[in-house]
């Protein structure tokens, strides 16, 4: 992407224009935005970066700044060297360390010490390398579920990215079948070269990754391999309120489901839609703004 626009505004303030851009449902796709602290030492401090590969008009700006419900601050554009932006925001990215599972991109080498399972994920135009709090907090929390006696036998990686959520549950539970899906068809090359170069097995059956394209559930292989004893979604609030119904639809009794992409303010809206949708919270993490949800199914509706 050639072009950058960037708007400084307090943490609540960019908070809310995030919310309003998953709630935008005529959003141009070409644009991306994401929102993170300035600096580690100045947390009230965010930004909000919106990518795009075109000069932006007037039409695209005011979009933008609709997002700051006509308070918008000030908007900084500047043309970007052609190169790939992912890339570049992820390289030098510190390694992370949760439970068992060390992740880390092509410029640190593996981490040699007992008990650690080394993921190389490297920079790609997926998201989800692992350094974002929510897939560093689904880690930690699969490592929790895993030792409070969960079992899987089947799981789901819904919105995989890169796949790293999948492949480190396989590692939890190498015997259980997995599937991953993503929207963007870009992340199916990308989750099997990642799962070839970790040594993680493709194909269907027993400790083996299948790989779709599907957008929510909709998918025949989705269906077919369903129920789940996990489902994980690191995606965003207003699909995990919407596929609320498929998921518990398509978890098994007793089954679980890890939700993470949440704000902490948006959680009490997803908590209620899984509620009624006949799952309980069975453990909660915050990862700086952001929660992460392990719910599980009633073995039977009240």
């Amino acid at each position: 992407m050639s072009w950058k626009i960037t708007a400084f505004a307090s943490r609540d303030t960019i908070q809310a224009a995030l919310i309003a851009h998953e709630d935008a449902l005529d959003w141009d796709a070409d644009i991306v935005i994401a929102g993170s602290e300035v600096a580690e030492d100045r947390p009230d401090d965010w930004q909000l970066e919106a990518w795009l590969e075109e000069k932006p008009g007037a039409e695209v700006t005011a979009a933008i700044a609709a997002l700051f419900s006509g308070r918008a601050p000030r908007l900084i554009i500047e043309e970007l060297a052609d190169e790939d932006w992912v890339t570049l925001s992820q390289q030098g990215v510190e390694p992370i360390r949760e439970g068992p599972f060390y992740v880390h991109t092509p410029d640190y080498p593996d981490l040699d010490a007992p008990g650690v399972r080394n993921f190389l994920i490297p920079a790609s135009q997926a998201f989800g390398t692992g350094q974002h709090a929510t897939t560093a907090g689904c880690l930690a929390m699969l490592a929790h579920m895993k030792r409070q006696g969960t079992i899987v036998r089947n799981l789901a990686d819904i919105g995989t990215g890169t796949g790293l959520l999948a492949f480190g549950a396989m590692h939890l539970w190498p015997r259980a079948r997995a599937v991953a899906s993503d929207i963007d068809a870009v992340c199916g090359p990308v989750v099997i070269g990642n799962a070839e170069a970790n040594g993680v097995p493709l194909g269907n059956g027993s400790g083996r990754l299948a790989m779709i394209i599907a957008q929510g559930m909709d998918h025949p292989l989705l269906r077919l391999l369903a129920p789940y004893d996990l489902l994980i979604a690191n995606i965003l609030a207003g699909p995990l309120v919407d596929l609320a119904p498929e998921f518990a639809a398509t978890v098994s009794p007793g089954g679980s489901v890890l939700l993470a992409g949440l704000l902490e303010t948006q959680e009490p809206g997803v908590r209620v839609a899984y509620r009624r949708a006949g799952l309980r919270l069975a453990g909660r993490m915050v990862r700086g703004d952001w929660s992460i949800l392990w719910l599980r199914k009633r073995l039977q509706r009240d």
